[in-house]
């Protein structure tokens, strides 16, 4: 595995490759990684012949009084498990060479609708940090397959969106959420949670799961089930940002042109901000409001 600081080293590498006929799948990510990233470049590999990834924690996502300056950084144990999971390259570029005049004049990409609800109503502005530097690295990479993970759902619809909105020729492939025995969804933020908050942590997929299965079994009152939802994780010890039902194509909510829906959570425990989702498939043999679980 090679690293490269620079756009113009890594472009040079990858143009000899793709020279030689080599395809490119690229994974972003801001390092301190695990087993859920891991995949993510396991699955890369499937669908081409180098497997880039980058590792930068960037700065125009996180807003004023988020974690920037104490995000977890693990460098070398990162370029282990990367070296062991078969990437190639690895991008590490610094800020200056993302943002070379600055975050405030540079370009900015938003991706309208997706991005207003949810986490984007929480975390203003942080969709727009996010579309921005993907763009860019795809630009830098322009590989023709990206993977992401299935966790950050709205981050991966409004990343497919934008790619086919700017028609990006890029195969967006979306992977399952990784998850810790007790269905905690895999996340580098994990590690700020004490043992005790560790143990409660589990509670947000387990909410999520009895609301998908209420739907699955046919109940609708919705509005009902997401009240109940955050009731739940209050009462476990969770600060309940949203809980939402809705469509898993428009993020909007759920109406009789749904086919797939999503039910979206964020929750705050001490410090630390978990998010997960789950999904269900409309059942085409009964009415639109008879759910299966995926």
């Amino acid at each position: 595995m090679k690293t490269y600081s620079t756009a113009a080293s890594l472009r040079a590498a990858l143009n000899s490759g793709r020279r030689a006929g080599k395809t490119v799948a690229f994974v972003p990510t801001m390092g301190n990684l695990h087993e859920g990233h891991l995949r993510l470049v396991q699955r890369a590999s499937q669908h081409a012949d180098i497997v880039v990834v980058s590792i930068f924690v960037n700065p125009l996502q996180f807003g004023a009084n988020e974690d920037l300056s104490s995000y977890p950084r693990t460098l070398a144990a990162d370029k282990e498990k990367l070296f062991a999971a078969g990437a190639q390259c690895l991008f590490l570029p610094q800020v200056s060479e993302i943002y070379p005049e600055g975050m405030d004049s540079h370009s900015k990409v938003s991706v309208p609708e997706l991005s207003d609800d949810h986490c984007g109503a929480s975390r203003p502005g942080h969709f727009t940090g996010v579309a921005t530097v993907v763009a860019k690295l795809f630009n830098i990479v322009q590989p023709d397959t990206a993977v992401f993970g299935e966790k950050d759902f709205q981050q991966l619809s409004i990343i497919r969106k934008m790619v086919r909105d700017l028609c990006m020729p890029i195969n967006i492939i979306g992977v399952a959420t990784a998850r810790a025995d007790d269905g905690l969804a895999l996340s580098s933020r994990n590690g700020y949670l004490n043992a005790e908050q560790r143990r409660i942590a589990p509670v947000l997929h387990q909410v999520l799961q009895e609301c998908r299965e209420a739907i699955a079994c046919g109940y609708d009152s919705y509005s009902k089930l997401e009240q109940h939802a955050k009731i739940s994780l209050n009462q476990a010890g969770l600060e309940s940002d949203y809980f939402t039902i809705c469509d898993a194509r428009t993020l909007r909510p759920v109406d009789a042109d749904t086919e797939e829906v999503v039910i979206l959570a964020a929750a705050k425990l001490g410090s630390t901000r978990l998010i997960d989702n789950v999904t269900l498939n409309v059942n085409p043999s009964a009415d639109w409001g008879m759910l299966a679980a995926n």
